[in-house]
Formats: C-alpha cells, sequence, structure tokens
C-alpha cells in the first residue's frame, strides 16, 4: 500500500462505515479480556487497530510491512515497526494476543504467516483474523487490492489449525451487503471503499453491519470472515 493510500484511509477512517465496524468488531472482542495485555497488530497500516486496543489498556505493537505505514503509525503515537508478515521482528511467546485483519489473503505464503501468528503467542494467547471470503465473489476489485486469494471457511478454519492453533468461533460479516457489494465489484476495480459517501449512506450502511452481529446472521454467507483461535496452554 503506497503513501497516497494510506493517507486516503487516514483521512476517512474514524467516520468510514467500514472502518467504523471494524473498530466496534476489535473493541467488542476486547470486552472478553478481564484483565488487558500485550499484543501485536499485524499488517497494522496506520496503527487504528493499536489506538482502539490503547484506549482499553492494552499495551499494543504495530507491524507493517510498509516504511510509509510504520512512518504514520508512529505520528500517530503507535509504537511501529517494520516486517514481513511471513518473518516478523519480535520475540517468541510474548504477546497475549495478536490481530491480523484484512492480511493474510495478500499473502502468498499464508500459511508461513499463520505459523508466525502462533510462535509470537504466549501460551493461551489469542489470535483474532479476519479476511476476505468466497472465491464467488472474486472481481477486479481483489486484484485492485492485491489480494491472492478469498478464503472458505473451511480453509480459514484449517489454515489457522494448520498453524497449532485451536479454534474458538469463526464468524461472517458483510452478510447483509453481500448482494450489493459482489454487483458493485464485479462492475469496477474503483477503491468504493476509500470514496465520499453521502452521510445518510453511511450510516445506513454501518446500521446494516451492526444488525448482521445478530445470530443467526453471523453464520450466514458474507463478504469477510473473522476467527478467533488460542494458542493451547
Amino acid at each position: 500500500m503506497d503513501t497516497i493510500e494510506l493517507r486516503r484511509i487516514a483521512r476517512i477512517e474514524d467516520g468510514n462505515w467500514w472502518y467504523r465496524t471494524r473498530r466496534e468488531a476489535l473493541s467488542a472482542e476486547l470486552l472478553r479480556f478481564s484483565v488487558p495485555g500485550t499484543a501485536v497488530d499485524i499488517g497494522a497500516a496506520a496503527g487504528t487497530a493499536c489506538r482502539v486496543l490503547a484506549e482499553h489498556g492494552w499495551d499494543a505493537t504495530a507491524i507493517d510491512l510498509s516504511p510509509a505505514a510504520v512512518e504514520l503509525a508512529r505520528a500517530h503515537g503507535v509504537e511501529a515497526y517494520q516486517g514481513d508478515a511471513c518473518y516478523l521482528p519480535l520475540p517468541p511467546e510474548a504477546y497475549d494476543l495478536a490481530l491480523a485483519l484484512d492480511v493474510l489473503e495478500h499473502v502468498e505464503d499464508d500459511g508461513r504467516a499463520a505459523a508466525e501468528i502462533a510462535r509470537v503467542l504466549r501460551p493461551g494467547g489469542t489470535a483474532l483474523v479476519s479476511v476476505a471470503c468466497d472465491m464467488a465473489l472474486w472481481s477486479a476489485h481483489d486484484v485492485a487490492l492485491g489480494r491472492v486469494r478469498r478464503y472458505s471457511r473451511r480453509a480459514l478454519v484449517d489454515l489457522v489449525e494448520g498453524a497449532g492453533l485451536v479454534v474458538e468461533r469463526v464468524w461472517s460479516r458483510g452478510v447483509l451487503l453481500r448482494p450489493v457489494l459482489r454487483l458493485r465489484r464485479h462492475r469496477t476495480a474503483r477503491r468504493e471503499d476509500l470514496a465520499p459517501l453521502h452521510p445518510l449512506v453511511n450510516e445506513a450502511l454501518r446500521l446494516a453491519a451492526v444488525l448482521e452481529r445478530c445470530p443467526p446472521l453471523c453464520g450466514w454467507p458474507g463478504t469477510r470472515l473473522f476467527a478467533r483461535a488460542r494458542r493451547p496452554g
């Protein structure tokens, strides 16, 4: 991701429905922890997730392959370092929580990246992963974003378990919006998630994302998959 796109994201993410709902999903997961600990965000971009972690009392570190992303994260007060998801510049068993949000679909050797997530987690530590799902949704949009794959639910579980982690839950996001997004993304490769939106449209999209958190919608096919997994202790 280049510097221009990173700065575009930094400008819109506080208000944009997609980035807001991702932050809300992370905050909801953090409520599961009685005591905050140490966390690493792999593929952290501008460090937004680390700022959410800090708000919840976590000691968070950002890792990103892009020097521009590291610079931007540091400018926002985040402890950030340059590193490859497949070769994390981190000691083993150092973190209570590892995030890889919208990262693995961009990595050629996703098995290696998943193994690195497991390596840096302490025994009993938690991994939270999100990925683009379902190759039936593959379009020029994915190519424009530099993705190399989309995942089925089975493929994501196999990847995480293959790294030695125990999957606790897998759920979908983008369920209600899947038909609309599928139509738009097969028509254009434009980064519509970075395009300006009318405030009413933005709020309607956010509310749709909130509604789909309720069972059984989170079990239906969507546009993204989340997985929570634990390193055996």
